[in-house]
């Protein structure tokens, strides 16, 4: 295995936990926006309220993106075995 090969493996390992992970964190970050507006609208500063309505959000994102989130990882990993089995 040559270093350009294992920068390559680690670099499509980044890309995939990122491109994986983006789409709960956008939805944590939408709805702690909303939550934080609303809370500087009202004065209501209150801790929990905002853990609770982004762990829903997050929850939902996960169980929407599921199936394509079980894809991106699946073609990662028969690719990063078929690259193995090349060497």
């Amino acid at each position: 295995m040559t270093p350009d090969m294992a920068i390559n493996i680690c670099r499509k390992a980044v890309q995939t936990a990122l491109l994986g992970a983006a789409p709960m964190l956008l939805a944590g970050l939408i709805v702690g926006l909303l939550i934080s507006i609303f809370q500087a609208a009202t004065q209501i500063n209150e801790q929990t309220m905002t853990f609770v309505p982004k762990i829903v959000a997050v929850f939902i994102t996960l169980l929407i993106f599921a199936p394509w989130l079980i894809r991106l990882i699946t073609t990662f990993t028969t690719g990063i075995f078929e690259t193995l089995s090349t060497l």
